[in-house]
């Protein structure tokens, strides 16, 4: 009997085993997750530190992020260089030099020094305090002061200095970026050269009144306050960050910076250029060359057609966003209208020379003699291993400059300006070729003599795009009855957003509509622009995508290459497309601008090398945008503006300079001027009774 029950007993657990087996293998195969083999062969390879550098919870999360291409190879902070390649093995990429990332500060003032509006002795964090809406500063987005980025680096890396601000140790941060997820208001944000280069200011951060009208958006607060205290060679430095031409810009710029200055509630505006003029100088006379900072050798190769402003910008930010650019100038010279337009008693060419050389120092290679159309080609550039090649060849006062009026220009493959088309389109001139689909882009009255020649030269279709709609079109009814007896399309409401060709062949464009946003592509062989100058573009190269989705480095057959132009100005931001309202009036009607574009430039090529589209961040800082200001200011002592010096009118016969510069003396005392200001903030000059007085009888 008790055998019987033993053997029952016994055959009931095997029961139960063989269910529970049956029950659990059900459930491996329901519940089972797939984990990729390769995230698993990443954490194998990393040190298991677990430390949280990388700015994710764990080891095992980085391997994920890394793999799904959210984090680099090289991204964890506790392993070496061995580390990083084995990792890059394993996805089957190479990896680049990593510019370390900087945790800063981005409030000028501490609670304590800046106006409250009421005291908050709540949660002692400044996440409880944003979302209580307390202890905030009138500032409504500044610092709040409590301290909680300071609590939760992760390394020690911050603390929070006399003044309430967050103070980072450089050695100790390893950009990890925890203290930026847990400031409730943006203010301590990671930054390092390639994120200041690529840089648009946002109407949520703080920004002065003179750094949002400079075009090149120069933080001039920082460089007058070095400046103020005699730290000339740290005051060109930030100017660089932004302008590679600061001796030359601080002789011609028409200084829109001052006329935003908060300082001309007291009296007069700070002499915000002249002070650039004596640091740049003060650098100058001392042959010691200041430098800003660039990123890690990236060994990519970048070719800038154009040795004018926006081209040699273009590839000084380039050189220190890490690339290896190569200018090619058409001229003896380079410079463009620099050297050319400007009377040498406001520029002369030793200056000039002095910057151009400080860009070519960065890492910027300079090919003179070489014009693109004549001594090479686009194709011949991307085939010689240029990554990108960006057009700022400047228009017809450039050549008018280099005495080149009279030659026919090809810049770019199939490519006119209007009044060259028709100039020698008139006279049946042998380079003038319309093959295939023409289209023309742009114009009044002379697109139907255009359209003629088009005709007339073989053009198998003619296809007119107009920026304007159907009611603001510079078309005439006869114009449009004589396009129409050519059987010539007219589009309106159309911007040309892109180019493609083949080897040294255009082969078609596209082109958005207004109306509806959709993009149409339009065959063509050759294009007519109806403007003085060829559009800024960017050729890359089209790698053909091979079977595992990878890009082929060494595509077979011919060379096809696409073309776009940079993002536009923040103020432009809307329009889009080439010769938009805002690009021909606004960014080379001064220097300054064309520096502006040729930092957009470098950052638009930059993105695209990555494999980035080129645009623009959203909450941009425009002139439109809604941004807190001032418009008085308390407790500041006037103090009278100081007057450049000018040279009598003798000394100019001598080829001198008008404007003699300011003294040391007078360079300190007027950039003491600067009410250091932040986003409402700015430096009293008054006693804090005074302050008060004044806010009473207010």
């Amino acid at each position: 009997m008790m055998v019987d029950s033993i053997l029952q007993a016994l055959a009931l657990l095997g029961g139960i085993g063989v269910s529970v087996g049956i029950v659990l293998a059900a459930a491996s195969k329901i519940f089972y997750v797939y984990v990729d083999p390769k995230i698993l062969a990443v954490e194998d390879i990393l040190p298991g530190a677990n430390c949280g550098g990388c700015g994710l919870p764990g080891c095992s999360a980085n391997a994920e992020a890394i793999v799904a291409g959210r984090a680099a190879p090289n991204s964890c902070v506790a392993a070496g260089p061995d580390v990083a390649e084995a990792i890059a093995g394993v996805l089957g990429v190479t990896v680049e030099a990593k510019e370390p990332d900087i945790a800063a500060p981005g409030c000028y003032y501490g609670v304590q020094d800046a106006d409250t509006r009421y005291l908050y002795d709540g949660m002692n964090d400044c996440r409880a305090a944003a979302l209580l809406g307390g202890g905030m500063k009138v500032c409504a987005i500044g610092c709040l002061g409590l301290g909680t980025c300071a609590r939760a680096c992760p390394f020690g890396a911050i603390t929070m200095g006399p003044e309430g601000l967050p103070v980072v140790d450089e050695v100790k941060c390893t950009g990890c970026g925890t203290c930026e997820r847990v400031c409730p208001k943006g203010i301590i944000n990671l930054t390092s050269v390639t994120r200041r280069i690529l840089k648009e200011y946002l109407s949520d951060e703080c920004t002065t009144p003179c750094q949002r009208a400079c075009p090149a958006g120069i933080n001039i607060r920082e460089y007058l306050h070095r400046a103020a205290e005699g730290d000339y060679q740290g005051s060109v430095q930030v100017i660089k960050e932004r302008n590679p031409f600061p001796t030359v810009i601080g002789r011609i710029c028409p200084r829109p910076c001052e006329d935003q200055c908060r300082r001309q509630y007291v009296d007069e505006p700070v002499a915000i250029n002249y002070v650039k003029r004596f640091v740049a100088d003060a650098e100058h006379k001392s042959g010691e060359r200041v430098q800003p900072f660039k990123a890690p050798d990236t060994g990519r190769r970048i070719a800038v057609v154009g040795g004018g402003v926006e081209g040699l910008s273009a590839a000084f930010f380039s050189a220190r966003l890490g690339h290896s650019p190569v200018v090619y100038e058409a001229g003896a010279r380079l410079g463009g209208l620099l050297r050319s337009a400007i009377s040498r008693y406001r520029l002369s060419h030793e200056i000039l020379d002095w910057d151009i050389e400080g860009i070519l120092e960065m890492g910027v290679e300079a090919r003179l003699n070489q014009a693109m159309g004549r001594d090479f080609s686009v194709a011949d550039l991307l085939k010689e291993g240029f990554e990108s090649v960006f057009l700022a060849s400047g228009g017809w006062d450039s050549r008018l400059a280099r005495g080149e009026a009279g030659i026919l220009q090809t810049v770019f493959p199939g490519a006119y300006l209007l009044i060259d088309f028709i100039r020698f389109g008139r006279q049946d001139a042998p380079g003038v070729v319309a093959n295939g689909n023409a289209v023309i882009v742009g114009g009044g009255k002379l697109v139907v003599e255009a359209a003629e020649i088009c005709k007339r030269r073989g053009a198998s279709t003619i296809t007119v795009l107009l920026r304007e709609g159907e009611d603001e079109a510079p078309l005439k009814d006869e114009a449009r009855a004589a396009l129409d007896a050519m059987k010539a399309k007219v589009v309106f409401n159309a911007a040309v957003v892109g180019l493609a060709g083949e080897e040294d062949r255009l082969t078609g464009l596209t082109w958005v509509d207004w109306h509806t946003g959709d993009r149409v592509s339009n065959p063509a062989e050759t294009l007519i622009l109806a403007a003085g100058r060829f559009p800024e573009l960017i050729f890359t190269p089209v790698r053909p995508d091979t079977e595992n989705g990878e890009e082929d480095a060494t595509p077979d057959g011919p060379l096809a290459w696409n073309a776009v132009p940079p993002y536009k100005k923040a103020a432009s931001g809307q329009d889009i497309g080439l010769f938009a309202p805002g690009d021909v009036i606004t960014d080379y009607s001064g220097a300054i601008k064309a520096i502006a574009a040729g930092r957009r430039a470098a950052a638009s090529i930059h993105q695209l090398i990555y494999g980035m589209t080129p645009g623009l961040p959203e909450k941009l800082c425009t002139p439109d945008a809604v941004i807190q200001n001032v418009d008085a200011v308390e407790a500041v002592a006037s103090t009278a503006r100081h007057i450049m010096p000018v040279a009598p009118p003798r000394d100019l016969d001598r080829e001198g300079q008008l404007e003699l510069g300011f003294s040391e003396e007078t360079a300190r005392a007027e950039a003491a001027r600067c009410l250091q200001c932040g986003l409402i903030c700015y430096e009293h000059t008054g006693t804090a009774e005074a302050i008060q007085d004044l806010r009473q009888s207010a």
